[in-house]
């Protein structure tokens, strides 16, 4: 998976925008989007990964890449609505979240008698059920049709396409039960296959989801106490929760380093969300990053967890994986400890791994290959 991408969702008002400013730096205008102008907000940010510039001195690479991700902040959910009187989530917003990797859900918590919440209080276990209910009836309106196809196709297709067409209407029936009871599909059992199955749908209750409180600076001292009432709430376990204060995050941004530095440390921020944010995306993706390290380039790579060898290969080339002969790897810890490749090599801290090994994070890795 190259340059993962994120979509921030959320009700109108909740300062997505502001979010999006806060997490990518940049100097998106806020408030309400207008019907003629639904196009999005992107921007691409650099994950940051002390461990390359370890590696980069080791080696004396002459170029050191990182991972990045792309951030997208649409229109609020609702304005859709205003826009193509349809559903919530639903026409250019449900075909732009439909294209990311992960979600995360902006909740307003703060209060502003300035701008209104378009239901009228703040109420942030309400919002995340409302988002949820929006999330899982696109889908449900997606499996319905599908359903419908099928049974057409089952009539007029032939005998040998019938099988898989009872296979998928079996397994979408299934999630069209759990859908009506409001279940996500990310939280409904499936296996490897299955999954292949369904995945072109790209299913909106199926992406991974962090969910970010967006609280004012009144409540930084009660952020653990606001984000454990919304975690209680919910039914999902792989559901991310984590908060942050965007306005004044934002505003931090805007300042010189060292004055910034100060005025966090004066509000009690220890970590800005910039970057745990992004940590919990990459732990609701399910990814994990290896290296490649050498004097050419030093570099991060972002891989499934449960990926072979030969699949973290094939991420830099397709000819690696097919002409992979063997991994020659090291962890990171054990590499920086022996203080050279050399050192690690001669105490025997090198590892030869195969077609079967489970790439870990962290791993150092130089793949032996022929084609």
């Amino acid at each position: 998976m190259e340059n993962p991408k994120i979509g921030l969702l959320g009700l109108p008002a909740s300062g997505k925008t502001t979010v999006f400013n806060a997490l990518t730096g940049s100097n998106a205008a806020t408030g309400a989007y207008g019907l003629a102008d639904m196009e999005p907000h992107v921007a691409v940010v650099t994950v940051p990964d002390p461990r390359l510039d370890v590696l980069g001195r080791m080696f004396r690479a002459k170029k050191i890449t990182p991972l990045h991700v792309e951030y997208t902040d649409p229109a609020g959910v609702g304005r859709e609505r205003e826009a193509t009187k349809s559903g919530a989530i639903a026409g250019r917003l449900l075909l732009l979240l439909s294209q990311m990797d992960a979600l995360v859900q902006v909740v307003r918590v703060f209060d502003d008698p300035n701008t209104a919440h378009p239901l009228g209080s703040v109420d942030p276990v309400r919002d995340v059920g409302l988002m949820n209910d929006e999330l899982v009836l696109s889908d449900l309106a997606i499996v319905e049709k599908r359903l419908e196809r099928i049974e057409e196709s089952m009539k007029k297709g032939k005998v040998d396409e019938r099988p898989l067409l009872e296979r998928e209407k079996e397994l979408l029936s299934r999630f069209k039960v759990g859908l009506e009871q409001g279940r996500p599909i990310r939280s409904q059992e499936r296996n490897e296959e299955e999954d292949k199955m369904t995945r072109h749908f790209q299913f909106l209750s199926g992406k991974p989801l962090v969910i970010l409180l967006n609280i004012g600076e009144s409540e930084l001292s009660r952020k653990g106490e606001i984000e454990q009432l919304v975690r209680a709430s919910l039914a999902d376990p792989k559901v991310e929760v984590t908060s942050m204060s965007a306005k004044v995050e934002a505003e931090l941004q805007q300042l010189p380093p060292e004055e910034a530095k100060e005025f966090q440390s004066m509000l009690g921020i220890e970590e800005l969300a910039r970057e745990h944010v992004l940590a919990l995306c990459y732990r609701a993706m399910g990814l994990v990053t290896y290296l490649t390290a050498g004097e050419k380039e030093t570099r991060a790579w972002p891989i499934c967890a449960g990926t072979t060898a030969p699949g973290a290969a094939g991420v830099i080339h397709s000819d690696l994986e097919r002409g992979f002969i063997r991994a020659e790897v090291i962890a990171y810890d054990d590499l920086v400890n022996a203080g050279s490749m050399a050192e690690a090599r001669r105490k025997g801290l090198l590892r030869l791994e195969g077609r079967q090994y489970i790439v870990r994070e962290g791993d150092v890795i130089e793949f032996l290959f022929q084609v």
